[in-house]
């Protein structure tokens, strides 16, 4: 694997677990909008939804100053 200067591997490691649990209903819509848009990756699509809720919201809290 090609090493970059800054760059540490072993914090990028997925090594803790949190676990999930869907109603029916958004269960359903998750499994459409994965067959809709061919996400064969659900695991990763979770992930990065979250994930980009998470960095949107610290962005909107983020303190202005003007």
């Amino acid at each position: 694997m090609l090493k970059r200067p800054g760059f540490n591997n072993d914090r990028l490691k997925r090594v803790h677990r949190k676990a999930l649990l869907f109603n029916s209903l958004e269960l359903e819509a998750i499994d459409i909008y994965c067959s809709r848009y061919k996400i064969k990756n659900r695991s990763k699509f979770l992930r990065e939804a979250i994930i980009a809720k998470v960095l949107k919201q610290f962005e909107q809290d983020h303190p202005k100053l003007f």
